[in-house]
Parts: structure tokens; C-alpha cells; sequence
């Protein structure tokens, strides 16, 4: 048998690991939305509260404006038609001090519990605001996904499950005044127009984070159509080639 037979669930589900509130939707909402649409079982773990965030809403303090976004990410994530969400207790800001196998044991734990055949998360390089936290949750995920289906890794943490495949967010264009990314190139493009409206709302939930929907609204309304992803991880060795779905062929 195939790793990909012997480790598959039944159902599809997708995996989705990010750094902060407003990450799930911001990032990933169409592929999210797209997955729900299609019965697809979704989770999203999120490392941070987002406590230092610019942007602050009417929060007084950082743990008053952390209650809001664990609020706001919740209702962000029930708009996506998210199955099931985790916020962890990692300092925002502060992920590339964070101790990286015990970070990484947390996605392994969560991979190997939850049997996503897809994995999708940032980049190397930090996603369009090149945020050190995003490039950390990076590293994190897919030391996991690779981690997860190792019996030697993390034996205490439960049965070892293969994920088929792990895609990191990628973009075709850059906002200005800020330094540009590097992104990868990407392998998927995934039209998400019937779920953009859901995608827009869901960040507006956030509403802490409201001024950064206006500061970038006229990008969403040009490129808003689209999410692209690439494939940077699967068992089956192949060439890169483009495909307009994360669940192609599962």
C-alpha cells in the first residue's frame, strides 16, 4: 500500500496554521470558505492573541485587546464555516524566541489528532508583511508536517499520520510603502469569487483591526478574486504543475 492509502482518512480535511487573528481570513479565508462549501472538515490553529497589534480598537491594554481578538478570531472562523478552531498562548511578536521543537510538538500533536490530508500555512518569507511571527509559524509547521509522520518524533504524542500535502500562501503582487516579500512561486490558483464577500466579512469581524480593511481595500477589491498556494511538501515525488484546487486528485 501507497503512504498515501495507509494514512488517508475517509474525509477530507484541511489543516490551516497561522499566527495571529485576522491571519485566518486575511491569508487563507477563501481556501478556508472554499472547503467548508465542499464538506471538507477545517481546522485552524492560531498561536497568538494578537496583543501587539498596532491597531487596538478600544481595548485599554494588551490582555483587554487579546480578549477581543480570541472574540473576534471566533467569530471570524464561525463566518468561514471553520469546523473547529484553537488559539495557543504564544506572545505575539515574540514567536523567533520561542523554543522550536516544543512550538513544532504542538502542530505534530494537533496533525496527528486531527488526520488533515492538507496542510496549508505561510511561507519562509513572512507572508506580504514579511512578519517574523509568520515565518516562524512556517518553520514550525513544517518541521511538523514532516515530524508527524515519523515514529522516532514525538512518540507520546499519538499515532503518527502522513498529511498528503502542505502549501505555503503565496502572491502574485505587493503592497506599497511596505519592504516586498520573496515569495515562492506559486503551483495552485484558487478562485475563491463565490466565497470573496464571506472572506471580506469574516475580516471585518475583526474589528479591531478595521483600519487595515480600509488601508488595503482598494488591493482586496483589484486581487480579491484569487488565492494562490504552492505546493511545497508531498510524498509522491512529481514536477510542479499548475492545478486550480488544494484537494486535486484526493
Amino acid at each position: 500500500m501507497s503512504r498515501e492509502s495507509q494514512t488517508t482518512p475517509s474525509r477530507l480535511k484541511l489543516l490551516c496554521v497561522v499566527a495571529h487573528p485576522d491571519d485566518e481570513c486575511f491569508a487563507f479565508g477563501g481556501a478556508l470558505a472554499l472547503a467548508s462549501d465542499a464538506a471538507v472538515e477545517t481546522s485552524v490553529v492560531c498561536f497568538t492573541d494578537g496583543q501587539a497589534a498596532t491597531n487596538r480598537g478600544v481595548a485599554t491594554s494588551a490582555a483587554e485587546l487579546g480578549r477581543m481578538r480570541r472574540a473576534e478570531f471566533a467569530a471570524s472562523c464561525k463566518l468561514l464555516g471553520v469546523t473547529q478552531h484553537q488559539l495557543l498562548d504564544y506572545q505575539d511578536g515574540q514567536l523567533e524566541f520561542a523554543e522550536f521543537s516544543a512550538a513544532a510538538a504542538k502542530i505534530v500533536e494537533r496533525i496527528r489528532r486531527f488526520q488533515p490530508q492538507v496542510v496549508i500555512t505561510f511561507g519562509g518569507d513572512g507572508g506580504m508583511n514579511t512578519h517574523a511571527d509568520h515565518t516562524l509559524v512556517s518553520a514550525f509547521t513544517t518541521a511538523a508536517f514532516h515530524w508527524a509522520a515519523q515514529a522516532k518524533r514525538f512518540p507520546a504524542l499519538g499515532p503518527i499520520h502522513a498529511a498528503v500535502r502542505l502549501y505555503y500562501v503565496t502572491t502574485s503582487f505587493f503592497f506599497p510603502d511596505r519592504p516586498a516579500c520573496i515569495p515562492a512561486p506559486w503551483t495552485v490558483t484558487l478562485d475563491i469569487s463565490s466565497v470573496r464577500q464571506r472572506k471580506f466579512d469574516a475580516f471585518r469581524a475583526h474589528t479591531s483591526q478595521l483600519p487595515l480593511m480600509h488601508k488595503f481595500e482598494s488591493f482586496f477589491e483589484k486581487h480579491g478574486n484569487s488565492e494562490l498556494y504552492t505546493l511545497a511538501a508531498s510524498p509522491r515525488p512529481q514536477p510542479a504543475t499548475q492545478t486550480t484546487s488544494l484537494f486535486e486528485g484526493l
